[in-house]
């Protein structure tokens, strides 16, 4: 059975050696491995790739692991490389990024269980009940966020959902359910904030000749769009190009992107490190960005 182990501990000797020898009288065999050490924080992280060879299962790891990991105060956590994370989207009336993940999911390169999909209005409906996939319409208005937002987790708790996607979703979320989620909720936004807000930041952007376009993702805080950052990307515009063509090239770049953070996450290479992230490259026999993109 293939496994993916995580860690955050202080930066201390003997760690590594540590993690490597208890895998190793566990029966396992390290495919990949990587690690950092932030100086600034004190924090070590890992995650290694590993294969249990002699039939040890995640419940017997983490059991074992248990007994020596208080030695070097570490935070850790088993994964199991052949289940699917569980995936709640949710969108509103902008649908680029939606089709793109529905569409990588369902060729196999995004390898994830989209187990529902939730909006604030009805475009998308027919899409998503096509794709075998529950669709739930909630409304969202001044008057009923709270219960709204209730009923958004009802679905998500409903579904044993591990991670939302805000795939262009244009409603803020609300503090007790960003610090409930916490770095469990990935969003997609332009890189032209703060400079150009509004509905028509394309259009801001012609107009005052920019030269790059791009998009970032990053996990949802109360801090609106301000969470720890998972991936970015830019593409190259000229003056020759019209406010049309930055909004297209602009989607482009949000749905590789967004996938990108995606894929990162649901193979735990994502650390969160304070207000940014440690992120490791993808592991040999995953999709690369590359092949991704």
């Amino acid at each position: 059975m293939n496994f993916c182990l995580t860690v955050n501990c202080p930066i201390q000797r003997g760690v590594v050696a540590a993690i490597a020898t208890f895998l190793a009288q566990n029966g396992c065999n390290i495919k990949d491995s990587s690690q950092f050490d932030d100086k600034e924080t004190g924090r070590f992280f890992m995650r290694l790739s590993f294969v249990s060879e002699e039939g040890k299962t995640q419940d017997m790891l983490e059991k074992a692991f248990a007994e020596i990991a208080p030695d070097f105060a570490i935070d850790y956590a088993f994964h199991d490389e052949s289940e699917k994370m569980k995936v709640v989207i949710m969108v509103s009336r902008f649908g680029h990024c939606l089709n793109d993940l529905l569409y990588r999911t369902r060729i196999g390169a995004l390898p994830i269980e989209i187990v529902a999909v939730i909006s604030n209005h009805m475009d998308y409906q027919k899409i998503v009940v096509n794709s075998d996939i529950p669709f739930y319409c909630i409304k969202v208005t001044k008057e009923n966020k709270q219960a709204a937002e209730a009923e958004i987790m009802q679905v998500v708790e409903n579904y044993e959902a591990e991670l939302i996607v805000l795939a262009r979703y244009m409603q803020i979320l609300s503090d007790e359910m960003c610090q409930k989620m916490s770095g469990r909720i990935i969003n997609i936004h332009h890189s032209f904030l703060p400079s150009f807000k509004g509905a028509n930041p394309y259009k801001q952007a012609y107009e005052r000749g920019v030269k790059l376009i791009g998009g970032t993702s990053h996990y949802v805080t109360a801090d609106l769009d301000e969470g720890p950052i998972i991936e970015q990307d830019i593409v190259r515009v000229t003056h020759a190009q019209s406010a049309l063509d930055y909004v297209s090239l602009g989607r482009d770049v949000e749905s590789q992107v967004l996938a990108r953070a995606i894929h990162a996450h649901v193979h735990h290479r994502v650390f969160v490190n304070g207000n940014k992230t440690v992120v490791f490259p993808a592991s040999p026999g995953s999709y690369s960005s590359e092949r991704m993109g």
